[in-house]
């Protein structure tokens, strides 16, 4: 896998994308960040210039839009996951969308072998004969968390509704704030808003650094403001740095071992990110409310926090 840098939303970078092709490459994998789509036209345009599949990590987009058509539809195929707090939940598990085939009695033989693969899977298929082991794996999803999930897609639009509404207060009210930026949704767009995240800007409040900025919000009992640790830039994790433990008898040439500073749009964005959860109903309006205080409150002492 060849990682490529954001741009200054921290989606993927079509210019650092195009850089990065070279006669190897089979595919084009794009994350939706925080729910608001990465520049999706501009990625299938240069997939289908260079003839690679466009692959859809949609897990935080459920139900986002780009001129009214649904992410995760762009592409040749896309993944979502749907644990407890994505705008899709079930508990846990995920669902895969592709018009290919191949791709989906593929994706059947990881998770649905024997019964499902030998019914949905036609007999002249080559991946018929696999049909009874799969891949050796059980993939797949929980059929209450499937069930529940359904029963959530029926509500899905009123749970968008409820964060765009909730989204749009809270950047018109922070938005005014110094020390932090918040997100600028392109014409068109309609994010699925898994979260509102923040960009916090030092040289406003003094440089007072992100971790103590961030310490005092969570002292006012902002418990929701996040530091992302997990949604990183993938070159810091070690299955990307050192990848020769988990995978030893993989050539060393082939490696590509990532090290600190090769993103630095990526890095920096990640440095500078609070994320707030975007909530969906009009009940959640006075907490919403003490959030911003909380935030304000903040900004407004930052002097306080210098020394």
């Amino acid at each position: 896998m060849i990682l490529a840098d954001s741009d200054e939303t921290g989606n993927m970078s079509v210019a650092e994308v195009e850089a990065r092709i070279t006669n190897k490459t089979t595919a084009i994998m794009v994350t939706h960040l925080w729910g608001t789509p990465a520049d999706i036209d501009a990625l299938l345009a240069l997939a289908n210039r260079h003839g690679l599949a466009l692959l859809e990590d949609a897990s935080h987009a459920h139900g986002a839009t780009v001129h009214g058509q649904k992410v995760g539809t762009f592409g040749h195929t896309a993944a979502f996951s749907m644990n407890g707090p994505k705008p899709l939940s079930a508990g846990e598990g995920g669902f895969v969308l592709t018009d290919d085939d191949d791709v989906y009695h593929r994706v059947l033989l990881h998770g649905h072998y024997n019964k499902r693969c030998r019914n949905e899977i036609p007999a002249t298929s080559p991946m018929h004969p696999y049909a009874v082991t799969g891949m050796g794996l059980k993939f797949r999803i929980h059929p209450l968390a499937a069930s529940i999930a359904l029963d959530q897609l029926g509500s899905l639009d009123d749970y968008l509704n409820g964060r765009e509404n909730v989204a749009r207060y809270l950047c018109n009210q922070l938005g005014e704030l110094p020390g932090i930026a918040v997100p600028r949704t392109p014409d068109g767009v309609r994010p699925a808003w898994y979260g509102l995240p923040l960009t916090y800007v030092p040289e406003e409040l003094g440089g007072l650094p992100v971790k103590r900025f961030h310490e005092a919000l969570l002292a006012e009992g902002l418990k929701e403001v996040d530091q992302p640790g997990s949604i990183c830039p993938l070159s810091r994790f070690p299955l990307f740095r050192d990848p020769a433990p988990v995978f030893p008898h993989y050539p060393h040439r082939k490696r590509v071992a990532y090290r600190e500073g090769q993103f630095p749009v990526a890095e920096q964005i990640w440095q500078h990110t609070l994320k707030l959860p975007v909530w969906h109903r009009e009940e959640d309006l006075p907490l919403v409310d003490r959030y911003i205080d909380g935030l304000r409150k903040v900004i407004e002492h930052h002097t306080e926090l210098l020394g």
